[in-house]
């Protein structure tokens, strides 16, 4: 598949050292409902390159964890920290966020892509331009001026992840992305989600699918009760994992 990603519109000026996002952290994290922790991490931090899978039962937290870590979520304890500092409006275009569910504008696929770059910077006639191209790399080219809700379920997802690599994000954030999709519609996300790591962008996916998860990931974060139970290398995770959750979450038992 040809490349998913384009180059980066007008942002915000990266600081020293040229990234801005990265190495994104978490420090004593805690979110509480009724009583009950459903996030509750001392620490954990992603930095470098390639993808972490983060996985664990339903109810373990995973997509908890994504939108904190994004900043769309704020934990009643804690902090994260984006290169260091606290989350910073100015920095949010190098962060993008695909929902299991695509949420998409009601205009047509190049509307879409061509009102994020807009806003990055772009006048009206670069952004149409530039947003063609990226629907072009995700071969939705065809599908440029039908509307987004008239797509099928696989295209309007490929459609948020080709809108949400418009910018070029440092970090990219995907939860169960596939999780509703046919196996042709899997495979062509996979392939822009591999295209988008080969480009330079760190990706944080939320999976149940081992497969998947043994197929894209360079780490593993298992989580279990909101706990973050490993933080390992992928061939470690799925060869030997080192906790009980761990083992029988991949045998395939269920996990209370």
């Amino acid at each position: 598949m040809p490349d998913g990603t384009c180059a980066r519109p007008l942002q915000a000026d990266l600081p020293a050292g040229g990234r801005a996002i990265l190495p994104l952290s978490g420090r004593g994290l805690k979110v509480m409902h009724d009583g009950r922790a459903l996030l509750d991490l001392e620490e954990i931090q992603l930095s470098g390159q390639g993808l972490t899978a983060v996985m664990g039962p339903n109810g373990a937290g995973k997509s908890l964890l994504l939108r904190v870590l994004a900043g769309l979520v704020t934990p009643g304890r804690g902090a994260v920290l984006w290169g260091e500092v606290p989350p910073r409006r100015d920095l949010r275009n190098r962060l993008g966020f695909v929902f299991q569910n695509p949420v998409l504008l009601r205009r047509s696929a190049l509307a879409n892509v061509a009102y994020v770059l807009s806003h990055a910077g772009l006048s009206r006639k670069q952004a149409r331009s530039e947003a063609r191209s990226v629907l072009v790399r995700a071969r939705l080219g065809h599908l440029a001026d039908r509307p987004a809700r008239l797509l099928s379920g696989g295209e309007q997802q490929r459609l948020a992840l080709a809108r949400a690599l418009a910018l070029t994000p440092e970090v990219l954030f995907l939860d169960e992305p596939t999780a509703s999709l046919d196996p042709a519609s899997t495979l062509a996300i996979e392939e822009m989600i591999g295209a988008a790591r080969r480009g330079g962008t760190r990706l944080v996916l939320v999976s149940h699918d081992a497969g998947q998860a043994r197929r894209l990931a360079d780490e593993i974060l298992f989580l279990h009760r909101g706990r973050l139970i490993e933080h390992s290398r992928a061939e470690a995770f799925f060869e030997a994992p080192a906790s009980r959750e761990a083992r029988a979450y991949l045998a395939g038992e269920i996990l209370l």
